[in-house]
């Protein structure tokens, strides 16, 4: 359909002069959004807590039974329930209000972590409480997804609120640990653990006071009892799976969690294995996350959505190139600047985030969102696994350049079906500023030519399509 050309859509509002403050944009326009406060708010929140009582619930296994095996397995219970949480469950980020969804999981996160805290608790009971927490967490972070375009539009505002969150579990990487050792200098592993039960009460408190109440995306149909929630889960799965253009966008986000974990999964064998100390571990260890940062912040500030989205493809096909260079043996100055420079091509998300929100339904959004966690975490922890098993037979340096160039050319292929599936007449550089849902009943909404312009606060989003425009609840 052509563009209006009308000489109203091409005037600013009349409410609009010169001299007056343009809106804010990116990063800022973002936290300008009243609920997105709370939500990153009760993330950050949440995520603390997380990482706090993985810790210490790591250090309490273990001193009980004195067995490494079992403090292991109860960091790695951290990642394999996301598969089942994710498939089995998956269709609850649908079926349910969002806010009622969030809330709900995390006062049985909070539940679970209480339980946790009793002394009489066995450590088999340790031992299903984090699973039954990680089994919750891929639906937690998927309804959250889904519900943030609800909060910001599934524009460039939901790209990079999903940015902002992305740095925040990066950072929490970063800096959870480092605090939850400090704590943990002061107080009891219980005592720990009891300290993460308030704060996911707190992010329970904000969800439910800092967020606005919207129906389920899947009608009231489907909570009255429409189907069963497995066979919900399932049926958005395999719908999801069956579509060429929303199964390469997850293999996207997908495959590189698979190879990037090997230089982290293997920082210490390979600290050993060029024959540096724990300080060199660490720098080994944050390289990453901190390189995926500064970039993160750099495209989300720097790059208009159009050239965000114009990366994605390279950023993608390369961002794995780099660990090839771990065959040299570099020492821990090269690595850490190598294991940098693949964080940084981790930036591609951004634009990839635009893709998928845009070509996924609104009704399985939920379940979209929940898949797209589920198998990332999954797929992280069937990377560290492959990689220790190779490091068994092969050099760790070799295991690390090994799984950087067979990434590359798993990745090679999945760029082009990306390329293939592009809606056709479609640029998928293309993308519009949203102003979020609850301010449409404040627009002034004008009609030319089948195309409907509206004007919210200086900002212009043109919906050229019924069919290309996801309505929002609320």
């Amino acid at each position: 359909m052509p563009r209006n050309t009308g000489t109203a859509a091409q005037s600013p509002p009349e409410n609009r002069t010169p001299d007056s403050p343009r809106p804010p944009h990116g990063y800022r326009a973002v936290f300008a959004v009243r609920e997105f406060r709370a939500v990153f708010a009760a993330h950050l929140l949440s995520l603390l807590g997380v990482v706090v009582s993985e810790l210490a619930l790591t250090v309490l296994v273990y001193g009980l039974t004195g067995s490494p095996l079992l403090s292991a397995l109860t960091f790695a219970l951290g990642f394999l329930p996301y598969l089942v949480g994710g498939t089995l469950l998956a269709g609850i980020a649908d079926r349910y209000p969002a806010r009622r969804v969030l809330v709900t999981c995390d006062l049985v996160c909070a539940a679970c972590v209480a339980v946790m805290v009793l002394p009489g608790t066995p450590v088999g009971g340790l031992l299903a409480l984090r699973c039954l927490v990680a089994a919750v967490s891929p639906v937690f972070t998927g309804t959250r997804m889904a519900a943030l375009t609800e909060i910001l539009g599934d524009g460039d505002r939901y790209v990079l609120g999903r940015s902002l969150l992305r740095i925040v579990s990066q950072s929490a990487v970063l800096i959870g640990f480092g605090a939850g050792g400090m704590l943990l200098a002061v107080v009891t592993p219980r005592g720990a653990i009891t300290i993460t039960a308030v704060t996911f009460l707190c992010s329970a408190a904000l969800l439910r006071f800092g967020t606005r109440a919207r129906p389920a995306r899947a009608g009231a149909g489907a909570e009255a009892g429409g189907g069963t929630l497995l066979k919900e889960s399932l049926t958005g799965a395999r719908d999801l799976l069956g579509n060429r253009r929303i199964r390469a966008l997850l293999l996207l986000f997908w495959v590189p969690s698979l190879f990037l974990v090997a230089p982290v999964a293997l920082a210490a064998p390979y600290a050993d294995e060029i024959g540096v100390g724990s300080a060199a571990l660490g720098l080994l260890m944050c390289a990453m996350p901190v390189g995926r940062i500064a970039a993160e912040l750099y495209v989300g500030t720097a790059l208009s959505p159009r050239l965000r989205s114009s990366i994605v493809l390279p950023a993608a096909a390369l961002q794995l190139l780099p660990l090839v260079l771990y065959a040299l043996r570099p020492a821990v100055a090269p690595a850490a600047v190598v294991l940098a420079l693949a964080g940084v091509g981790g930036a591609y998300v951004i634009g990839l985030d635009k893709w998928f929100v845009a070509a996924v339904p609104d009704s399985l959004r939920g379940r979209a969102m929940t898949v797209l966690t589920a198998g990332m975490m999954t797929l992280q922890g069937v990377g560290m696994a492959l990689a220790g098993l190779a490091a068994e037979f092969f050099p760790a340096h070799h295991v690390v350049a090994g799984a950087g160039a067979l990434g590359v050319l798993c990745l090679l292929p999945l760029v082009r079906e990306a390329r293939r599936t592009a809606p056709a007449g479609h640029d998928p550089a293309e993308t519009r500023d949203e102003v979020p849902p609850g301010t449409r009943e404040t627009a002034a909404t004008e009609v030319r030519d089948g195309a409907v312009t509206e004007l919210r606060d200086g900002a212009r989003t043109e919906v050229r399509d019924e069919a290309d425009h996801h309505m929002t609840s609320g």
